[in-house]
């Protein structure tokens, strides 16, 4: 028998699920630590409308200002964390817009334009939205409608308790990488304990 055509083993359809890892979390907190801190403005019902109006989209028949799709979220226009650290834009209606799913996790933290224009997976462009320059228009004239510029977050609460923040940030990521070596010294005792030197489950 020819070895590049072995027969299949019943074992080729398993797949053991990767252990689970502490420090592999390390980005979410930190994540959490500048998601934390971004303030918020609820925008008032007339904002709302003359956002919508703008973009050209129905509040009865929500829809996707990127693709046209149904929404399910509305996403930061521009977004508010890059390299680990805010950008200083906040959570308001002149940096929110109506988007699908597909949409919203393609774009991740990409300028909005050059994402809808690329080839990235699950962009406009990708799933063939034919009204794309349209859309790009009316982004453009929401992008003009409110002036819309970074708050220097440091600046407003002081050097002391900015540093103190991003010092307990480091901190927990060091707690975390602790705590990865604990949790793999115990895993392997567990693994050791009911498995023989050659990998065969004790009687």
């Amino acid at each position: 028998m020819n070895p590049t055509h072995r027969k299949k083993s019943v074992l080729d359809a398993f797949q053991m699920p990767n252990p689970m890892s502490i420090t592999g979390r390390t980005s979410t907190i930190t994540n959490s630590f500048v998601s934390s801190i971004i303030p918020s403005r609820f925008p008032s019902e007339s904002e709302v409308k003359e956002a919508l109006d703008i973009l050209g989209l129905d509040s009865d028949d929500l829809r996707c200002a990127y693709c046209g799709g149904p929404s399910t979220e509305w996403d930061h226009l521009r977004p508010l964390v890059r390299g680990k650290m805010p950008t200083g834009y906040i959570s308001e209606i002149a940096n929110l817009v109506p988007a699908c799913g597909k949409c919203n996790q393609s774009k991740g933290k990409q300028e909005w334009e050059a994402w809808m224009r690329s080839a990235a997976p699950k962009s406009p462009v990708s799933r063939g939205t034919p009204d794309l320059e349209k859309r790009i228009q009316r982004l453009k004239a929401f992008e003009k409608w409110k002036e819309v510029s970074p708050i220097n977050f440091e600046a407003i609460v002081g050097s002391e308790l900015w540093e103190k923040h991003w010092r307990n940030n480091e901190q927990m990521h060091e707690l975390m990488r602790e705590c990865q070596v604990l949790a793999d010294l115990i895993r392997k005792k567990i693994q050791t304990s009911f498995e023989s030197p050659n990998g065969v489950k004790s009687s």
